[in-house]
């Protein structure tokens, strides 16, 4: 069995990747992600070729792979492979609100802050929730509410 079928049968599907000076590379894909921008992207490995050293000292050619990022709109599928049973981190849809974690002044001062996901308040440590959530933390007196943003008044509707 060739290197290639190797990877092919223990890894995940292979798509074809254009890489940013155009060449296009087979990778094979692990995962899907959505940057906090947004922004999907193809987290993947690429077969590239490298040198394997024996303890004898003999070398020989062998590909190693090795992990590249790749946006979505530079991964075309191949026919034939399977990529519904991917992983995929933040996919969940709107996530249009962020929870920031604050310096808690005294055990009854609220601990995180709500904000829109795009207020600039929210600069420090965050997580970016779903709409369901954010409504339930507004009823939540350990969470304090953008006054800058008001994300409160968008989830009363």
């Amino acid at each position: 069995m060739g290197v290639e079928e190797e990877w092919r049968s223990k890894a995940g599907p292979w798509a074809r990747a254009t890489l940013p000076d155009g060449q296009e590379l087979d990778v094979v894909v692990t995962s899907r992600h959505r940057s906090r921008d947004g922004a999907w992207w193809y987290e993947c490995e690429a077969i590239l070729p490298a040198r394997h050293e024996a303890a004898d000292g003999a070398t020989k050619p062998t590909g190693a792979p090795t992990p590249i990022s790749v946006q979505a709109e530079r991964i075309a599928p191949i026919p034939g492979e399977e990529y519904s049973t991917l992983p995929t981190e933040g996919a969940v849809a709107g996530r249009q609100w962020v929870l920031q974690k604050i310096h808690q002044y005294s055990e009854d001062s609220p601990s995180r802050r709500l904000h829109r996901r795009d207020c600039w308040q929210a600069q420090d440590s965050h997580t970016r929730i779903t709409t369901q959530e954010a409504v339930e933390l507004c009823a939540d007196r350990k969470v304090m509410i953008c006054d800058v943003c008001r994300p409160d008044r968008a989830l009363r509707h």
